[in-house]
């Protein structure tokens, strides 16, 4: 019989006595016992499948010799919180795996299965799985499918950008209601390679997860097979005294940071990369990033980058076709937690076709240098990222007097209600991890950026972040940001910024002695916390850290 942590017989007995209430039997206590960390709810589409999901991965650690004990963790949707709801988003990620944490720690389980979908939730089950370092393994909800209207494809990230063509005229209202309506036609994660997708494919790509399972549809019969595979196999890992770091570590991450960007992956990867490895103990910096997401081609891009969506990555082969086709550039030796091979002998048995029209070989690469560019200069000192790949050629390098805003909700009612003139670069300060607080995303003003047909002439720069459904010369990740006196703060209306995305510059043309003196008129806006908010803004740290919170590397011992 496993020990729960405690050698004291009696307590013990104890836990035996309160598990036999919940309906175990002694034999059974005397298995691995398997927490299974379930997102469950019915609150947002791409948790919604779990409740079914979850019997299959019961039944194959039954099956296994396993013992299954469910327990839940919260399951945010960004795109419901978007607004006033958004600062409490990326606390999430921090506080799900604290409460997975505790949970584990206090219950005593031997190996763990993680169910989770969407932008806060993997990263922050990935944070708990590595502080915990058990055996561990994880099953996404698969995605949901995509919607069709008059002979075209649409997703979420389409939706969004209707908003800014409702507003311009583009569309009517019918159109905009039946489109709200049906455009999230079904659960599972968005049709879209956004955060959720992103996050689910980095998954596979370090082997915790079957592959396929990010991309494949919500509903896909193969869904069930894989959830029976993952309770089975959770029990062999436990059997085999394989922990999780056996599988997670910084080669593995730097694999994953590729795949990320060889697929035009969402920005907000680069800050849970960040916040993986400070929990990993690792130093990795925001310039070692750039270093490792520079060194590979772009092979892929799909919505809101590309009019292909989830399901025709799939389709073409998905996250194994990416991994054959960058193999060149990857550490082949890592082992794969779900494969039980390593990923170079994985990669060698491969026969999977591959769509070169929508995977394309390396010769025939879309970028060749990475999908993110990580900026420096005066205007962001510690550094700033953006979506090359999702930015219009013409864009790509800007400049532009600048539009101030203090907050995301000026900046939506100057979009709908002011003219928005071609050139300028608005800067949204203020929405940083300590400001905001929460680094609130701004993919709605971005989206509606886009949708008036402003993202050829217009961009936007921010100490907030964007949404994986961001597409357009959006500038996030701003450090330091404003409200911890960065010179976002110091930046006044028609100021000239300079945007350079193939010299990684982000600069603004004002002379340093008037920068210096405009630092005694800073007025930071009046927003005053208390509960979560007021704690995840004394504790959190910067963007360029990975805006870690509750696992910062330097609290005291």
């Amino acid at each position: 019989m496993p020990k729960r942590g405690n050698e004291n017989d009696m307590m013990e007995a104890y836990w035996i006595g309160l598990m036999s209430s919940s309906g175990y039997r002694k034999k059974d206590l005397a298995k691995p016992v398997i927490g299974i960390v379930n997102s469950y709810t019915d609150a947002n589409p791409g948790h919604k499948p779990f409740a079914e999901l979850v019997k299959y991965v019961k039944e194959g650690i039954w099956a296994a010799g396993g013992t299954p004990a469910e327990f839940g963790v919260p399951g945010p949707c960004d795109g419901m919180a978007q607004g006033a709801g958004m600062h409490y988003i990326l606390p999430q990620r921090d506080l799900i795996a604290a409460s997975v944490e505790t949970m584990v720690s206090a219950h005593g389980f031997d190996g763990l299965v993680f169910l989770g979908s969407c932008d806060k939730i993997i990263p922050g089950m990935l944070m708990a799985a590595i502080h915990l370092d058990l055996p561990a393994l994880f099953l996404t909800a698969g995605a949901m499918l995509p919607y069709e209207d008059g002979g075209k494809i649409y997703c979420t990230s389409d939706l969004k950008e209707a908003i800014g063509k409702f507003n311009k005229g583009k569309i009517d209202e019918e159109t905009f209601d039946r489109w709200r309506t049906n455009m999230c036609s079904s659960a599972g994660t968005c049709s879209m390679y956004g955060t959720a997708n992103t996050m689910g494919a980095l998954l596979e790509a370090t082997g915790v997860a079957p592959f396929g399972s990010s991309t494949m549809l919500f509903c896909d019969g193969e869904k069930g097979r894989q959830a029976r595979d993952v309770g089975e196999r959770i029990v062999e890992l436990v059997q085999e005294g394989r922990p999780f770091s056996t599988y997670m570590n910084e080669v593995v991450l730097a694999n994953a940071i590729k795949h990320v960007s060889a697929t035009g992956g969402s920005t907000n990867a680069v800050l849970h990369s960040m916040a993986i490895a400070k929990v990993m103990g690792s130093k990795l910096t925001l310039k070692d990033v750039d270093a490792i997401q520079s060194s590979v081609p772009v092979i892929a891009k799909f919505k809101p980058s590309a009019g292909l969506n989830i399901n025709d990555f799939h389709r073409a082969g998905g996250v194994p076709a990416v991994l054959a086709t960058i193999r060149d550039y990857l550490d082949l030796n890592v082992p794969l937690a779900f494969a039980g091979t390593t990923l170079g002998e994985y990669l060698d048995t491969y026969k999977g076709n591959i769509d070169r029209n929508v995977i394309h070989s390396v010769d025939d690469a879309l970028y060749a240098d990475g999908c993110f560019a990580v900026l420096s200069g005066n205007l962001a000192p510690l550094g700033a990222v953006v979506k090359k790949s999702g930015v219009e050629p013409q864009m790509q390098h800007h400049v532009g007097p600048a539009v101030v805003f203090n907050s995301e909700e000026e900046v939506r009612d100057y979009l709908l209600n002011k003219k928005v003139e071609p050139g300028s670069v608005l800067v949204i300060r203020y929405e940083g991890p300590q400001g905001g607080p929460g680094m609130r995303e701004l993919s709605i003003p971005a989206a509606m950026l886009v949708g008036m047909g402003l993202h050829t002439s217009v961009a936007m720069v921010t100490d907030g972040r964007f949404s994986g459904a961001t597409r357009g010369p959006c500038v996030g990740h701003v450090a330091p940001e404003a409200w911890a006196g960065g010179p976002l703060a110091l930046v006044k209306d028609g100021d000239i910024i300079e945007i350079d995305l193939n010299k990684n510059l982000l600069n603004l043309q004002v002379a340093p002695e008037e920068l210096e003196r405009r630092k005694d008129e800073v007025q930071k806006p009046v927003r005053k916390l208390k509960g979560v908010l007021a704690a995840y803004r004394a504790g959190v740290a910067g963007a360029e850290q990975g805006a870690v919170w509750l696992y910062r590397d330097d609290w005291q011992e």
